[in-house]
Order: C-alpha cells, then sequence, then structure tokens
C-alpha cells in the first residue's frame, strides 16, 4: 500500500476511534450527576456506586460486542466491522442525553439508560481492537509499534476529549445547571459525532488481510487458540485496571477523598491525558528499536513498586503534588499501553485476528475494567483506606507481567 494511502487509512482509523470513546467515555466522567438524575435520593456514594454499576454493565456487553464485530471483521473485512460499530454507538449515547430521570420515569429510567449501556458496550467491544487490527496490518514492519501506539492514542484521544468537554462546562456553568442539564450536552453531541465517524468509516478503501477467510471464526479461536486466548486476557489485566482507574475513577476519587472540586479534577485528569498521548507514542517508537517486552516489563515492575507511593503523592493538599503523583501513573501506564497494541496483533494469525483479539481483550476489560472504579468505590468506603485502588493496580501489574513471560519478542518477526 502507498505511503500517502497508508497515512489516510491510518488517519481515518484513528479519528473513528477518538469518536468513539469520546462518545463512551462522557459517561464515566458525569457519574456523580447521572447517579443523582437516574436513581432514588440515597446517599452520596451509593449513588455513583450505582452509576458506576451501570458503567460496569456496559463493560460486561464488551466480550459480546468483541465476538460479534470480531466475526464480522475475519469474514467480511475490517472496514464493514468498523462501520457497524460506530453506527452502534451514535444513537444510544444521543438517547442517554434525552432520557428522562428517575422523577420523570421511576424505575424505568435506570432500566432504559442500563439499556443504552449494553448497546454501547456491545459497539465498543469490538471497535478498539479491529481498529487496532486494521492500522497494524497497514502499517511498515519497522513502524509497527509506532502505529499501534497512535492507534491507542485514538482511545486517548477520545476520553481526552470527553475529559476536555467536562472540564470546560464545568468551568463555564454554575454547579447547578451543570447538575441540572447541562451534563447532557456532551451526550446530544454525539449523535453529530457519530455521523461523521460513520462517513469517515465509509470511506476507507481496504485490502484484503487474509488469504482465505474461515467459515467460523469463533469456532476455531476456541478450538485452535484456547490458551493464546488465555494469555491475551491476562496480558490485559493491567491496562484494564490501570487505565480505567487512573483516568477515569480518578476524577470521582480526587473528588470524595481529597475533597477536589469537580472543575479542578477534570482539570486534573486532562493534564495527564495530554501528557499520556506522546507518551504512548514515543514508547511504540522504543519497541521498534529494542522489542516489545522489555518496555512493557519494565512498566510493569515499576508499578508494582510504586503505585502505593504515587498514591501517596496524590493524596497529598498541594496540586501540584497530586499532578505529580498522577504523572507517574502516566508514565507506567502509558509505557504498557503504547506497546500492548502491536503486541497483540503480532502474537496472533491473520485468520482469526479480530476475534481472538476481540475476545482475549475485552473479556478483561469486561470483568477488570468495568468492575475496577465500582470494586475501588467500594473498597475505599468499607475500609476507610484511601489507597486501596494502589494496590488493585499493583496486583494487575503482576498478572500482566507473569503473562508476558509467555509471549515471544515478535519486533523484528513478519505478521502471521
Amino acid at each position: 500500500m502507498a505511503g500517502s494511502n497508508t497515512g489516510r487509512v491510518i488517519a481515518a482509523g484513528a479519528v473513528g476511534n477518538v469518536l468513539e470513546w469520546y462518545d463512551f467515555a462522557v459517561y464515566g466522567y458525569f457519574a456523580a450527576a447521572i447517579g443523582r438524575v437516574f436513581f432514588p435520593g440515597q446517599d452520596p456514594v451509593a449513588q455513583v456506586l450505582a452509576a458506576f454499576g451501570i458503567f460496569a454493565v456496559g463493560f460486561f456487553m464488551r466480550p459480546v460486542g468483541g465476538a460479534l464485530i470480531g466475526h464480522i471483521g475475519d469474514r467480511l473485512g475490517r472496514r464493514a466491522a468498523l462501520t457497524f460499530s460506530i453506527a452502534a454507538m451514535a444513537i444510544p449515547t444521543f438517547l442517554v442525553g434525552v432520557l428522562p430521570g428517575y422523577d420523570t420515569l421511576g424505575v424505568a429510567a435506570p432500566i432504559l439508560l442500563t439499556l443504552m449501556r449494553m448497546i454501547q458496550g456491545l459497539s465498543v467491544g469490538g471497535e478498539y481492537t479491529t481498529s487496532v487490527v486494521f492500522m497494524v496490518e497497514h502499517a511498515p514492519a519497522e513502524r509497527r509499534g509506532l502505529i499501534g501506539a497512535t492507534a491507542s492514542c485514538g482511545a486517548v484521544g477520545g476520553i481526552l476529549a470527553g475529559s476536555a468537554t467536562g472540564a470546560l462546562l464545568a468551568s463555564l456553568m454554575s454547579p447547578e445547571a451543570l447538575e441540572s442539564w447541562g451534563w447532557r450536552i456532551p451526550f446530544l453531541a454525539g449523535l453529530v459525532v457519530g455521523l461523521a465517524g460513520l462517513a469517515l468509516r465509509r470511506g476507507l478503501h481496504e485490502e484484503a488481510s487474509a488469504k482465505e477467510h474461515v467459515r467460523s471464526p469463533l469456532a476455531e479461536t476456541f478450538r485452535e487458540h484456547g490458551s493464546l486466548l488465555l494469555r491475551l486476557a491476562a496480558l490485559s489485566v493491567f491496562n484494564s485496571v490501570g487505565f480505567y482507574l487512573m483516568f477515569v475513577y480518578i476524577v470521582s476519587w480526587l473528588q470524595v477523598v481529597d475533597g477536589v472540586e469537580p472543575a479542578r479534577a477534570l482539570g486534573i485528569n486532562t493534564i495527564s491525558m495530554v501528557v499520556l498521548l506522546p507518551l504512548m507514542v514515543a514508547m511504540g517508537w522504543v519497541s521498534d528499536r529494542i522489542g516489545r517486552r522489555p518496555v512493557m516489563m519494565a512498566a510493569t515492575l515499576l508499578a508494582i513498586v510504586g503505585s502505593w507511593p504515587l498514591f501517596w503523592l496524590m493524596h497529598s493538599a498541594n496540586p501540584a503534588v497530586v499532578v505529580l503523583g498522577q504523572l507517574g501513573f502516566v508514565l507506567v501506564v502509558g509505557t504498557f499501553c503504547g506497546c500492548q497494541p502491536t503486541v497483540m496483533v503480532e502474537a496472533v494469525p491473520a485468520r482469526v485476528r479480530c476475534t481472538a483479539i476481540a475476545l482475549g481483550y475485552n473479556v478483561t476489560l469486561g470483568l477488570f475494567g468495568g468492575l475496577s472504579p465500582l470494586v475501588a468505590t467500594w473498597l475505599v468506603e468499607r475500609t476507610g483506606n484511601h489507597y486501596s485502588p494502589g494496590f488493585m493496580i499493583m496486583a494487575a501489574a503482576a498478572v500482566s507481567f507473569l503473562a508476558l513471560l509467555t509471549f515471544q519478542e515478535t519486533y523484528r518477526k513478519p505478521l502471521l
């Protein structure tokens, strides 16, 4: 594929990923307001738990979406899967923005909210992994790590857009207005964002990625690649727990534990994610030169020994020290996430690549990523230990480090 066409394919894939994750991420950043609108009056912690519980339900749909959209990607092509996934996100995102709350609909309100999150989770289950596969397959061999990191930047860029939107609204609107109706604005914009992404995806032209198509990618994945699925799932534990605690849950943690104002908490998170983007690209570039495994092993080891001290920094009354602590997590999580996409693509045969990666990655994201904010909220409230999320990150890093030991170094090898 010509260099200019490669650039167009990568740009369209990354932009679509940004749009998709913007839609999904804004829910996490407005979880407190959503909890107060869609659930009966309780104590604030119970409402946040309920909102994050529905957040987790959306994640539980990811393996189902991964199997469905992965099947489409392996049977009908990557472009068809990507077009389907972004279309399935736009409508439910818009509907969340117009859905009346508990005071109007009663128990129907949280039920309908749950349904919308399930559909969105179905979409996201195949979006990220299929875009990663599509982009890395079209990358030059010597730049697969760099391009894979760019694919991750698409997801982070979308979450960053959600965080920045929340920070902007919080700074422009009164807390009362934001609580009453302002939180709906990003969801209403999701329809326009989704239609733009759909147009981008429909304009893509792809070359066949596999020499032959299998009748049932899902069946072949389980029959012939079961151990690979388990290794992909274990590899993804640190990404799941570390990322969703440090860039989704942490906004609520700063408000509840440290008493940080919402605008400042979102601002701190936005700064961290701005730094995360170039860091991931840099780590992908480094992995093209020294290998994927040493970079990712260094990240997990640093997380094991550094998570508690970093949370201690974030518990400071000094905002600069709080930012320093979160930047430490940016270093360890960004280093790992910048390399993981390419490692997964290089480890899986093309015939079942979309299906196997979507399942291995999303089963872990559904269980650990979706539950992490909920579990962390419960642990902090139940134990009174504000550093509980740090211990969760340490355990997750240990699991992924052990998984890395089972992967071969593939940065100088052709794709399977």
